[in-house]
C-alpha cells in the first residue's frame, strides 16, 4: 500500500530516510522562510555543504543565547548592584551574581559541607548543580571588588551555560533523524534566550536532552546514566521514567527499561552518595527547602492565596499538589495503555513534565527551559509552539514588572497584583493549550506532524515500530484495518497488536 509506512516498517536504523523539509508541511515555517529566500526548492542539494542542519541550528542557538546575554546588559552594568527595583524594571534579573556571595562562593566555602552565615544554612541546590556552581567559582578571578567578582562569576557561568544550550540544540536536532530542522524550535525560542542565564537549569536540561538522544538510538544504559545525572542536577528529569515504564510495559520491553532504570539509579547514587555520607544535613537542604517552601511565584496556588482571607497552609498545599500530580500520572498511564496507537515517548514526556509544572506550588520563569526541548519533539508545529512561547514571554515580563511594583515603594512602578495574576493565567493557559494539542495528536495520530511524515516513534528507540503486547480498553480489540486519510492518500497506521499482518 502506498502512503505512510506501517509501524513495523519504520523501525529505527532500518534505512537512512529522506529528511522532512518543514516548509513543505508547516505554513508558518514556509512563511518564515521568506526571510531567507523562501521554501527549500525541489532540486536543492541536501547534505552537500558544510552548512548541515545540525551546524546551522547550533550556531543559531548560540546566536540567540548571545542576544539573551545582551538583554541582561543593563543589570550587568549596574542594576544588579544599585537599586532594588531597577533589575526588575529592565527585566534582566539573574540569581547567579547574587548567589556568588550569598551562598559562600566568594568566601571559598565548600557547598553542603560548610554552613552559610545567613538565613539559608546550606546551598539549596542538588549536588551536580552545586558542583557546576563551584567549578564556575574556581574559574572566577579572586581579585578586584566584590562587584567585579560577581560580574566575572556571571560571565563564567554564562559561558558554561552556552555550551549547555548548544548541546540541547544539537541533541534535539539529532533525536528525530528525518526532522532535523525541528531543532530550530529550540534554537529560536524567545523564552529560551530570555531565561537561559537566570539560574542553572540548562545543565539538567542538556543532560535530559542528551538522554533522550541516547534512548532514540536504542542505548538504554547511556540514557539511564544521563538521566540519573540530570536528576542529580534538578529533580524533574526523573519524571521521564514514568512514561517510559508504561510504554515499555505496553511494548513488553522490560529489559530495556530495567537497564535504563539501573543506570539512572547508579549514576544518581555515585554523584549524591559521597555528599549524603559525609554531609547529610547540607545534602538534604534541597529536599527540606522544597518541602518547607511556601506558595510562591507563578502558580495558581499563589492566585488562590492572594485572593483568600484564610490561605491554605504549606503542608496542605504540599498534600494537594502531590495528589493532583498523582492524578495526572495516573491519567498519563491510562492514556499510554489505552490509546489506539501507542503514544510517542516525547509526547508523554512533555505531558508529565507539563503536569508537574502546572500543579507545582512555584513556577520560576526559567522552568520553561524544561519544556522547550520536549515541546519541540512532542509537537513540532510552529504555530502552536509560538502561541505557547508568546504566553511564556508575557509571563517573563509580568513577573519582573510585578516585582518592580512591590519593590518600588510608594512609586508603585510596574504591574499590580491583579495584573500579575493575569500573567500567571496566560502562562497556565499557554501550557494547557500545548498539552491539549499533544493529547489530540495522541488520540488522532493522523494530526501528529511526526506521524504524518511516515514515522512511528523516532524518539522511542526500541519502542519505534515495536508491537504491542499489553493494551487495555478498545485498543485491546482493534479492527484489522485501522485507516486514516491524509490529503487524499490512504495511510496504514500499522497493526495494533502482536497479531495481524502488515497491510
Amino acid at each position: 500500500m502506498c502512503g505512510m509506512p506501517s509501524a513495523e516498517s519504520t523501525r529505527a536504523g532500518v534505512h537512512e530516510p529522506e529528511p522532512v523539509p518543514p516548509t513543505k508541511e508547516d505554513a508558518v515555517a514556509a512563511a518564515g522562510s521568506e526571510l531567507i529566500g523562501g521554501p527549500l526548492g525541489r532540486r536543492a542539494l541536501l547534505g552537500t555543504s558544510w552548512w548541515k542542519p545540525v551546524r546551522v541550528i547550533a550556531l543559531v542557538a548560540i546566536g540567540m543565547f548571545v542576544l539573551g546575554l545582551v538583554q541582561k546588559a543593563p543589570c550587568y552594568n549596574g542594576a544588579w548592584f544599585y537599586g532594588a527595583s531597577s533589575q526588575y524594571t529592565h527585566a534582566c534579573y539573574s540569581d547567579i551574581p547574587h548567589l556568588f556571595q550569598g551562598r559562600g562562593f566568594a568566601d571559598g566555602l565548600v557547598p553542603y559541607f560548610d554552613r552559610l552565615p545567613g538565613d539559608m544554612q546550606y546551598l539549596e541546590y542538588p549536588v551536580l548543580t552545586g558542583v557546576f556552581m563551584e567549578v564556575a567559582s574556581w574559574l572566577t578571578p579572586g581579585s578586584g571588588t566584590i562587584q567585579d567578582q560577581e560580574q566575572w562569576y556571571w560571565m563564567v557561568n554564562a559561558g558554561m551555560l552556552m555550551v549547555c544550550a548548544a548541546v540541547i540544540a544539537v541533541c534535539v536536532t539529532r533525536t528525530h533523524a528525518r526532522r532535523p530542522w525541528d531543532g530550530l524550535l529550540v534554537a529560536l525560542a524567545p523564552a529560551f534566550a530570555l531565561t537561559a542565564t537566570i539560574n542553572w537549569d540548562l545543565l539538567a536540561v542538556a543532560l535530559t536532552a542528551a538522554a533522550m538522544l541516547m534512548w532514540s538510538r536504542g542505548r538504554a544504559l547511556a540514557f539511564g546514566v544521563l538521566l540519573g545525572l540530570a536528576t542529580a542536577a534538578k529533580l524533574y528529569p526523573f519524571l521521564l521514567l514514568g512514561p517510559l515504564l508504561v510504554l515499555c510495559w505496553r511494548a513488553g520491553r522490560w529489559r530495556d527499561f530495567g537497564t535504563a532504570l539501573g543506570g539512572a539509579v547508579v549514576a544518581w547514587v555515585v554523584v549524591n552518595g559521597p555528599v549524603m555520607l559525609f554531609a547529610f544535613e547540607g545534602w538534604s537542604k534541597f529536599y527540606t527547602f522544597s518541602q518547607e517552601r511556601g506558595v510562591d511565584f507563578g502558580s495558581f496556588w499563589l492566585i488562590m492565596a492572594q485572593n483568600s482571607d484564610d490561605p491554605l497552609k504549606t503542608e496542605t498545599v504540599n498534600t494537594l499538589a502531590t495528589l493532583l500530580m498523582l492524578v495526572c500520572c495516573a491519567a498519563v498511564a491510562v492514556l499510554a495503555l489505552t490509546a489506539r496507537r501507542r503514544p510517542r515517548f516525547a509526547q508523554l514526556a512533555f505531558l508529565i513534565v507539563a503536569a508537574f509544572i502546572l500543579t507545582n506550588k512555584v513556577y520560576s520563569p526559567q522552568y520553561v527551559l524544561w519544556l522547550v526541548p520536549l515541546a519541540a519533539l512532542a509537537r513540532p508545529k510552529w504555530r502552536d509552539f509560538l502561541i505557547w512561547q508568546a504566553c511564556e514571554v508575557a509571563y517573563f515580563l509580568g513577573i519582573w514588572l510585578y516585582l518592580a511594583y512591590t519593590t518600588s515603594g510608594e512609586a508603585h512602578k510596574g504591574l499590580p497584583t491583579d495584573g500579575y495574576h493575569w500573567a500567571i493565567g496566560l502562562h497556565l493557559l499557554g501550557t494547557l493549550y500545548l498539552c491539549v494539542m499533544v493529547l489530540r495528536d495522541i488520540l488522532r495520530p493522523d494530526r501528529d506532524p511526526v506521524r504524518r511524515s511516515g514515522d512511528d516513534d523516532p524518539s522511542g528507540g526500541v519502542l519505534d515500530g515495536a508491537e504491542d503486547v499489553f493494551v487495555l480498553g478498545p485498543a485491546a480489540r482493534p479492527k484489522r484495518h485501522e485507516m486514516a486519510r491524509i490529503e487524499g492518500a490512504a495511510v496504514d497506521w500499522g497493526r495494533q497488536g502482536a497479531t495481524g499482518g502488515s497491510l
